[in-house]
Protein backbone atom coordinates (compact mmCIF):
# COMPACT_ATOMS: atom_id res chain seq x y z
CA UNK A 1 0.00 0.00 0.00
CA UNK A 2 1.34 3.40 -0.77
CA UNK A 3 0.05 6.68 0.55
CA UNK A 4 0.34 9.39 -1.99
CA UNK A 5 -1.50 12.35 -2.86
CA UNK A 6 -3.63 12.30 0.34
CA UNK A 7 -4.27 15.57 1.84
CA UNK A 8 -4.48 15.82 5.09
CA UNK A 9 -7.57 15.40 6.64
CA UNK A 10 -9.48 14.40 9.91
CA UNK A 11 -12.38 11.67 9.81
CA UNK A 12 -15.48 12.21 12.49
CA UNK A 13 -16.87 8.45 12.26
CA UNK A 14 -19.80 9.42 13.75
CA UNK A 15 -20.57 11.35 10.53
CA UNK A 16 -19.62 8.74 7.84
CA UNK A 17 -22.74 6.95 6.41
CA UNK A 18 -23.22 3.41 7.34
CA UNK A 19 -23.35 0.68 4.42
CA UNK A 20 -24.79 -2.99 5.87
CA UNK A 21 -23.16 -6.05 3.91
CA UNK A 22 -24.52 -9.19 4.85
CA UNK A 23 -22.23 -12.49 5.41
CA UNK A 24 -23.08 -15.83 5.04
CA UNK A 25 -24.55 -15.54 8.49
CA UNK A 26 -25.04 -12.19 10.01
CA UNK A 27 -24.04 -9.06 8.81
CA UNK A 28 -21.61 -6.48 8.85
CA UNK A 29 -21.15 -2.33 9.05
CA UNK A 30 -19.14 -0.60 7.48
CA UNK A 31 -18.22 3.75 7.53
CA UNK A 32 -16.11 3.66 4.73
CA UNK A 33 -13.60 6.92 3.78
CA UNK A 34 -12.07 5.95 0.23
CA UNK A 35 -9.13 8.54 -0.36
CA UNK A 36 -7.14 8.19 -3.52
CA UNK A 37 -6.34 4.29 -3.76
CA UNK A 38 -6.49 3.76 0.32
CA UNK A 39 -9.78 3.01 1.83
CA UNK A 40 -10.07 3.11 5.80
CA UNK A 41 -13.02 1.29 7.06
CA UNK A 42 -14.88 1.02 11.00
CA UNK A 43 -16.28 -1.90 10.68
CA UNK A 44 -18.56 -4.06 12.92
CA UNK A 45 -19.35 -7.37 12.92
CA UNK A 46 -23.44 -8.82 14.47
CA UNK A 47 -22.42 -11.98 16.77
CA UNK A 48 -22.38 -15.55 14.74
CA UNK A 49 -21.10 -13.46 11.83
CA UNK A 50 -19.16 -15.61 8.63
CA UNK A 51 -18.23 -14.20 5.40
CA UNK A 52 -19.76 -14.72 2.47
CA UNK A 53 -16.52 -14.67 0.85
CA UNK A 54 -12.60 -15.27 0.50
CA UNK A 55 -11.33 -12.39 0.26
CA UNK A 56 -7.80 -11.77 -1.44
CA UNK A 57 -7.28 -8.21 -0.66
CA UNK A 58 -4.82 -6.61 1.45
CA UNK A 59 -5.21 -5.34 4.85
CA UNK A 60 -4.13 -3.28 7.63
CA UNK A 61 -6.74 -5.18 10.51
CA UNK A 62 -6.85 -3.74 14.06
CA UNK A 63 -9.39 -5.79 16.53
CA UNK A 64 -11.36 -2.38 19.05
CA UNK A 65 -13.68 -4.51 20.56
CA UNK A 66 -14.97 -8.38 20.73
CA UNK A 67 -12.97 -11.29 18.97
CA UNK A 68 -11.84 -11.77 15.79
CA UNK A 69 -11.24 -15.63 14.03
CA UNK A 70 -9.89 -15.34 10.43
CA UNK A 71 -9.24 -18.90 8.83
CA UNK A 72 -7.16 -18.80 5.73
CA UNK A 73 -7.95 -20.93 2.89
CA UNK A 74 -4.86 -23.36 3.65
CA UNK A 75 -6.69 -23.99 6.70
CA UNK A 76 -5.00 -22.43 9.28
CA UNK A 77 -7.10 -19.90 11.93
CA UNK A 78 -6.17 -17.25 14.12
CA UNK A 79 -8.09 -15.46 16.79
CA UNK A 80 -7.54 -11.58 17.46
CA UNK A 81 -8.85 -9.83 20.76
CA UNK A 82 -8.98 -6.33 21.04
CA UNK A 83 -5.66 -4.66 21.14
CA UNK A 84 -4.57 -6.96 18.31
CA UNK A 85 -3.96 -6.89 14.47
CA UNK A 86 -2.68 -8.54 11.51
CA UNK A 87 -1.38 -7.22 7.97
CA UNK A 88 -1.72 -9.36 4.99
CA UNK A 89 -0.77 -8.08 1.25
CA UNK A 90 -2.61 -8.45 -1.76
CA UNK A 91 -3.45 -12.20 -2.69
CA UNK A 92 -1.41 -13.77 -0.13
CA UNK A 93 -3.57 -15.21 2.20
CA UNK A 94 -7.29 -15.56 1.02
CA UNK A 95 -8.91 -14.98 4.10
CA UNK A 96 -12.31 -14.87 5.86
CA UNK A 97 -13.78 -13.33 8.81
CA UNK A 98 -16.02 -14.67 11.34
CA UNK A 99 -17.00 -13.90 15.68
CA UNK A 100 -19.33 -15.73 17.57
CA UNK A 101 -19.45 -12.53 19.96
CA UNK A 102 -19.33 -9.78 17.18
CA UNK A 103 -16.43 -7.25 16.35
CA UNK A 104 -15.09 -3.77 15.82
CA UNK A 105 -12.86 -3.09 13.87
CA UNK A 106 -10.73 -1.01 12.19
CA UNK A 107 -9.34 -1.42 8.63
CA UNK A 108 -7.27 -0.09 5.59
CA UNK A 109 -6.54 -1.12 2.65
Amino acid sequence: MRLVEIPFQTVDWANVPVTTHAGERGAATWRTVEVGNVRARMVEYTPDYLADHWCERGHVLHVLDGELSTELRDGRTFVLRAGQSYIVADGDGAHRSSTARGARLFIVD
